[in-house]
């Protein structure tokens, strides 16, 4: 099929790609604490992840940004999930989730803050961004072969997200 096939037209909600990855070890999942000068959620825990390059799959995107940003060059990620953002304009963002059990493997510091192991029992007293409390829960207790989960994000008019599920 050609570009031209491909129904791109400036009217068309169009999203930006990024990744998000969780890693497990044992009963603990590695995330990244912002570092206090970062200007998103700084302080905050969230999963590791970025933005999929010109060039890339949502997959090798996955792999690059949990390399850089762990020094794990860790292959056996599964997909999980997808989130599209709806932010209410376009484009808006559309996230390729990763989970993956790393039983080995040092962690290196990164200049996005600070990688640690959080016992699983003990995420929901961190402070997380704010979907990880609803959203990390369902995508740890998804199992290789489950079908992924499918979000969609958005915003109310007093800029509060809200999450739905699909079905």
């Amino acid at each position: 099929m050609p570009v031209s096939d491909q129904g791109l037209t400036p009217n068309r909600y169009t999203l930006i790609p990024r990744t998000l990855i969780f890693l497990t070890r044992g009963e603990s999942v590695l995330l990244l604490q912002g570092a206090p000068d970062k200007r998103l959620w700084a302080g905050r825990y969230n999963g590791i992840g970025g933005h999929v390059e010109q060039g890339e799959d949502a997959l090798s995107a996955a792999r690059r940004e949990l390399r850089e940003e762990t020094g794990l060059d860790f292959q056996d990620l599964w997909l999980c999930g997808a989130i599209i953002v709806d932010t209410g304009t376009s484009p808006g963002i559309g996230i390729y989730i990763f989970r993956g059990d790393c039983p080995q493997g040092e962690i290196r510091p990164s200049a996005e803050g600070s990688l640690e192991w959080i016992p699983i029992s003990e995420i929901q007293n961190q402070p997380l961004v704010e979907d990880l409390n609803i959203l990390l829960p369902k995508v740890l207790a998804l199992k290789r072969g489950d079908p992924p989960l499918s979000l969609l994000y958005s915003y109310d008019e007093k800029d509060q997200l809200r999450i739905r599920f699909g079905e």
